[in-house]
């Protein structure tokens, strides 16, 4: 079995990559970011252990209402190996991957996080570098701050869909009502 530390799952959101999206945010960061939006998923010993196979029985009960999977976080790419599986699971299911990390490009490929290149061989759209809270991103969906570089890995998902277009908001922010009356959110709500 594989396990994983999550923090939080959209089942089917808008507010985290292209079209309805299963979002799982994974737990635990070493980056911290200063002004991140997540700083409670900063201890990698929070959240709570999920299988992988437990987590793709979840994304099948939804499979139908979303066409891709995002993973967030926190890092993710400092639970690469067992992500891996999770990804690979959701491409053979016809979605695709999205993710988001802290880490640039050219250090994941070079492996220098272990198990990156596995995780990057199942991403289709990589968001990358680290959240600057000193430049707002405002000509693109998903990202935090403007250095952040969106890499199109495959031909899955289309080039400058991250674009805004006049009369778009900026911004999606999602909120939830669990049935225990928890409420959660998704999305970026600052401006």
């Amino acid at each position: 079995m594989t396990t994983l530390r999550i923090a939080a799952i959209a089942d089917v959101t808008e507010a985290e990559g292209p079209g309805s999206r299963f979002a799982v945010w994974v737990q635990g960061c070493s980056i911290r970011c200063p002004g991140c939006c997540n700083p409670h998923m900063f201890d990698p010993s929070g959240g709570t252990a999920v299988e992988v196979e437990e987590l793709l029985a979840r994304l099948d009960r939804v499979r139908g209402r979303v066409e891709g999977v995002t993973l967030l976080g926190g890092e993710p790419f400092e639970q690469a190996a067992v992500l891996t599986p999770f990804a690979r699971g959701a491409r053979e299911r016809g979605l695709t991957v999205a993710a988001f990390t802290g880490h640039r490009l050219e250090d994941l490929r070079a492996d220098r996080i272990p198990g990156s290149g596995e995780l990057l061989a199942e991403i289709d759209l990589l968001v990358d570098g680290a959240y600057q809270a000193g430049r707002p991103e405002t000509e693109r969906r998903w990202s935090g701050s403007a250095n952040q570089r969106f890499h199109f890995l495959t031909g899955r998902i289309s080039l400058g869909v991250e674009n805004l277009h006049p009369g778009e908001p900026e911004r999606t922010v999602e909120l939830r009502i669990a049935p225990d009356g928890a409420l959660t959110r998704s999305g970026w709500p600052e401006p």
